[in-house]
């Protein structure tokens, strides 16, 4: 029954870890909690994710036990940590014991600052998705590592599969603020065609002349004026404009180049 249990916990894990499309999306909660839920399910001290971007260390954010301490674990990695040997190998740090990697100046930084904090043990996993790299998750365990090997251990399995799922949230989110970006772009274009060609009307309406006349009498006034033609064809649009400058840019096109 307790294996079932944590099994239905994992599956929530995975499943929340995963969702990132709501409106109301905010990295560092969502970062947050996903450290939350490894500690549950890993009966971990704290865990802490850290993002890296072109090689440095961008974002950081921590479970809710012990989250001062977890930052500033993960802030001391900058010199040399798990997060950053996980995420330059692109594989999980395994459970090391913090003294003997003091003893052995492996990450002296981060390790005489665990020792502070009587951290026994700590192990790191790639966020990552496909050829991805997100950054890493670093997990902290109040007790010595066993004698299980790496590969199978099965808390590194757990927390892998719980960074994966957060990468693929992650990659989710991009792809999709992407497109949100991208669409706003094209419906900007094409409300500045709109206005455009509303202009052009305007101006071939007021002036009796035809509406490719009238654009280029648009053209010309914001060329001289280094103004942003859809800013020149609102102002038609709205009445605040000066016309008669217009009138003299198609006049002056008539006559030849300006």
């Amino acid at each position: 029954m307790q294996d079932t249990t944590r099994e239905i916990r994992l599956a929530s894990a995975l499943v929340a870890a995963a969702d990132t499309l709501d409106e109301g999306f905010e990295a560092p909660r969502y970062l947050q909690r996903v450290s939350d839920h490894c500690v549950e399910l890993l009966d971990a001290w704290a865990a802490g994710v850290m993002l890296i971007d072109g090689g440095r260390s961008v974002s950081l954010a921590a479970s809710s036990r012990h989250e001062d301490v977890a930052l500033e674990l993960l802030a001391a990695q900058r010199g040399g940590g798990p997060c950053v040997d996980s995420y330059g190998s692109g594989r999980p740090v395994p459970p090391v014991s913090i003294r003997v990697a003091h003893a052995s100046a492996r990450w002296p930084d981060f390790t005489e600052r665990a020792l502070r904090h009587d951290i026994v043990t700590t192990y790191a996993v790639p966020l990552r998705r496909h050829d991805t790299l997100f950054g890493a998750l670093n997990v902290f365990v109040p007790t010595l590592p066993d004698d299980t090997p790496a590969e199978v251990a099965p808390e590194v399995h757990l927390a892998q599969a719980l960074a994966d799922a957060a990468a693929l949230g992650l990659q989710n989110r991009r792809t999709c603020d992407q497109y949100r970006t991208l669409s706003g772009q094209l419906q900007e274009a094409l409300s500045s065609r709109v206005r455009i060609e509303q202009a052009k009307g305007v101006l071939a309406e007021r002036w009796a002349i035809r509406p490719d006349q009238a654009f280029v009498a648009l053209r010309q006034y914001a060329r001289r004026h280094r103004l942003p033609l859809d800013r020149v064809a609102s102002a038609v649009i709205e009445g605040v404009a000066d016309d008669a400058e217009l009138r003299r840019e198609l006049d002056v096109s008539a006559d030849g180049p300006a």
